[in-house]
Formats: structure tokens, sequence, C-alpha cells
């Protein structure tokens, strides 16, 4: 008598995107050198602009 064990139909998980510091710091590097500029915000504050409120129409109580 022959034991198999069942397959599993999962995928194989995909290997985790990330870079190294290495990189990253040539990255930074290479932007700063094309004039580029890194501007500290503060904390809380968004880059996100206001926008006016969107004009839902409403046609029934909620």
């Amino acid at each position: 008598m022959v034991m198999r064990v069942a397959g599993s139909n999962r995928k194989a998980k995909p290997e985790p995107a990330h870079e190294t510091h290495e990189s990253l710091d040539a990255l930074v590097s290479a932007f700063l050198q094309d004039g580029g500029e890194i501007r500290q915000i503060a904390i809380g504050v968004s880059g996100q602009i206001a926008a006016p409120p969107s004009r839902h129409i409403k046609l029934g109580k909620k």
C-alpha cells in the first residue's frame, strides 16, 4: 500500500519586495544631483488640496 500526501492548492508566496539601504541611498543621491529637493513636512499636514464639497442629490431620508 502506497500512502500519498495530499497536495496543496495554495500558490507559493512571492518574494517580499524590498530595497536595500544602499540602493535607496543611491536613488536619493541621484535625485538630489538632478536638482531634486527634499522638503520636510510638518506632522499632521496633508499634501491633499481641499476640494469643494461635491453635489449629491438626496432622493429620500436615510
